[in-house]
């Protein structure tokens, strides 16, 4: 890409940051799939249900490698091992706080099953708030990537925009994802609440536990729309702003303006995210369950 002279809202150029990002997350994908061929070392990662493999800590080593050695001074939030401080006595510039989001492997409950559903992830944040995201599908080689208010790319490095129309048969019958954190317990009232509503609204309802891949199946507008029940934050903001910037809309399952600020806690960002023609209808749905005070008409 061609360099481009930093805005002047922000210490970093954006065009730079997302060649950076870029290749650290297709290195990181070649890495993966290169290693779902060999056996591998599964591994519980705390007490709801999530594992952890070495390739998760491999492609992680791999993306804070990159970054650290074209930020050094950046703050960096992984998956893995949690916050690592710039290097002390660099500059990020401007005095703006910038923090990369990394998730290594987004699926890795799926990897540990053999189901090659999985994507990667980083995202950059300045005062909180993503300005660009870059996810990668190592399954299918592709890549999308957006930056705030410039729009989304597609693998081919085209504008990408959901389309103008739902496809044929999914306008009164939607097909959506559903994706919630790994706090939440599988008799989670509320979840259940939610899903349960959900589903009579719609033909299908996809529970990939690879949220990066629903993200990127939205802004090309292969399903309708997702909704998010405390989400968990490392892998939102990438996804999130591509589906975006392709032209989704999003709202708080309330249906209240929605920010993706990473500074917010997990029970203020559950979401819903669609087609502009679809929003009002799962709003419909969401509203009858959550409430601004953060409460939920459900018996807890």
């Amino acid at each position: 890409m061609k360099p481009t002279t930093p805005s002047a809202a922000l210490p970093v150029d954006l065009c730079q940051a997302r060649g950076v990002a870029v290749d650290a997350a297709e290195a990181a994908g070649a890495l993966l799939s290169a290693g779902m061929g060999g056996p591998l070392e599964v591994r519980p990662k705390g007490a709801g249900g999530d594992v952890v493999t070495a390739l998760d800590t491999a492609a992680e080593e791999l993306i804070v490698g990159r970054l650290r050695a074209a930020y050094p001074g950046h703050r960096i939030i992984a998956e893995e091992s949690g916050v690592l401080d710039g290097a002390p006595g660099e500059d990020t510039g401007g005095g703006e706080e910038l923090v990369w989001l990394v998730d290594p492997l987004d699926g890795t409950n799926n990897v540990a099953i053999g189901m090659p559903v999985y994507a990667v992830g980083l995202a950059l944040c300045a005062h909180t708030r993503p300005v660009l995201g870059v996810v990668h599908d190592p399954v299918s080689g592709r890549t999308w990537s957006a930056m705030r208010g410039k729009g989304a790319l597609g693998p081919d490095g085209a504008p990408l925009r959901l389309p103008d129309r739902p496809r044929p048969g999914r306008a009164e019958n939607p097909v959506l994802a559903w994706t919630q954190g790994h706090q939440v317990k599988s008799d989670d009232p509320v979840a259940f609440a939610f899903r349960t509503s959900l589903e009579k609204q719609c033909a299908r309802m996809l529970q990939l536990w690879a949220p990066l891949v629903a993200w990127t199946m939205l802004a090309r507008g292969d399903i309708d729309g997702i909704v998010g029940y405390l989400p968990e934050i490392v892998d939102l903001p990438a996804g999130a702003l591509v589906a975006a910037e392709a032209g989704a809309e999003l709202r708080r399952l309330d249906g209240g303006p929605y920010e993706m600020g990473i500074d917010r806690p997990a029970s203020e960002l559950g979401f819903v995210a669609a087609r502009p023609d679809l929003l009002g209808r799962l709003l419909e749905t969401t509203t009858r369950i959550a409430r601004p005070d953060g409460r939920f008409h459900v018996a807890l």
